[in-house]
């Protein structure tokens, strides 16, 4: 007989959901792709793919010279006006989903 042990981890709910209905489409139980993914960190004695950032280039203002980051201010106020522009709830909305992976 196998020995399991359990394992108890907080994830956000709407992530845990949206894994979890792939999975289901899969037809992959939680627990079998948790230990496929356990398996996969012993085989490769680490993560199994590359922990970065995101191929798109982030704006740091620390780096940004004077003329940048009056242009970037410049930028954002242009789409102000002309109406582009979101809710603070939905721009942090965005962030998240843009940035969990």
């Amino acid at each position: 007989m196998v020995k399991t042990a359990n394992l108890y981890a907080r994830i956000e709910p709407e992530l845990k959901s949206e894994a979890e209905a792939i999975l289901g489409g899969l037809g992959v139980p939680v627990s079998n792709a948790i230990n496929m993914f356990y398996r996969q960190i012993v085989i490769h004695r680490g993560l199994p793919f590359a922990v970065q950032f995101p191929a798109t280039s982030l704006l740091n203002a620390a780096t940004l010279t004077d003329a940048q980051l009056d242009a970037e201010v410049a930028k954002g106020f242009e789409d102000i006006a002309a109406g582009r522009k979101r809710s603070f709830k939905q721009a942090t909305a965005d962030l998240t989903k843009e940035f969990s992976l």
